[in-house]
């Protein structure tokens, strides 16, 4: 039954050409997970040296210790100043191994909360750099309440009284995803994914094969174009050809100019505003009209 409801998701996909082909770009779903998990990519280290200026990292959720899966401090963009928070993927295979690929745990989740807290606090818009296969699902995490520091998040994020923008530079998988990513502008490279599972996790669920991960990825409308259609995104910023691995400065100076903007953009609505919109804009996720 399993089966056949799969089947039925990627027929349904097919006939509608949801595919990720578009005016904008001729790259299959599957082909853009694949550049989104480039080893070269640019992550959020990549982006704090090029984008962002007098960053001050700041440790610790007060509670357990200090998750390097997700950092976070006080920075500046252009005159801006705000609070940056992002998943850490590491650069090479130690940091890998020490930033658990990006996957944190309740302590990292927690960490960015009480750092949003202190925007507030401060006043200063909020900048989340979402990069992550998921939220880490081993037994510690769990022992610690990462359901619970994940729903936690984003109940508080849907009241945080200062702009808060979201990013996905790669990876933006589930829970893991969620945790930092309730924003008022939800911003996508042209090549990230953003999803409620993995291909090869959805694949394995409904055909209990990964090698279906291809289609699982056409059906779950995860690329930056299928998101904007859908209005789960707000605005996608395109990479260079090839990937944003291909060019980091050009990379770099897109984010620049498009994070400026939207924080310009939402420096203009009180407080009420904000939150009204963000509300509205969450509430409206999900209805359809036949």
């Amino acid at each position: 039954m399993v089966v056949a409801t799969g089947v039925k998701v990627i027929e349904k996909a097919k006939k509608q050409k949801l595919s990720h082909n578009s005016k904008t770009s001729k790259v299959s779903a599957w082909e853009t997970v694949k550049i989104s998990r480039h080893p070269q990519r640019p992550i959020l280290q990549d982006y704090i040296q090029k984008v962002f200026t007098n960053f001050v990292e700041l440790h610790g959720d007060r509670a357990f210790g200090d998750d390097t899966a997700i950092i976070g401090g006080f920075a500046q963009i252009g005159n801006q100043k705000v609070m940056l928070i992002g998943h850490n993927k590491g650069k090479n295979t130690t940091e890998h191994i020490e930033r658990n690929f990006g996957m944190a745990k309740p302590e990292g989740y927690r960490k960015a909360l009480r750092l949003m807290k202190l925007a507030q606090r401060f006043n200063l818009p909020i900048v989340t750099i979402i990069d992550t296969p998921g939220a880490f699902p081993g037994l510690e995490a769990e022992e610690r309440g990462q359901a619970e520091s994940i729903a936690r998040n984003i109940t508080e994020m849907a009241n945080i009284e200062v702009p808060i923008i979201s990013l996905v530079i790669g990876e933006g998988g589930s829970g893991g995803a969620l945790g930092i990513g309730v924003g008022d502008r939800i911003l996508m490279l042209s090549n990230a994914i953003y999803s409620v599972i993995s291909p090869e996790g959805c694949a394995s669920i409904l055909w209990r094969d990964a090698k279906y991960a291809p289609d699982a990825a056409e059906a779950l409308k995860i690329t930056a174009q299928a998101l904007l259609e859908n209005n789960i995104i707000d605005e996608i910023i395109k990479e260079p050809a090839g990937g944003a691995h291909t060019d980091y400065e050009q990379m770099a100076s897109e984010v620049n100019k498009v994070l400026l903007r939207n924080l310009k953009s939402l420096s203009n609505y009180s407080v009420a505003e904000l939150l009204d919109m963000r509300f509205e804009k969450y509430s409206a996720m999900g209805k359809f009209a036949e």
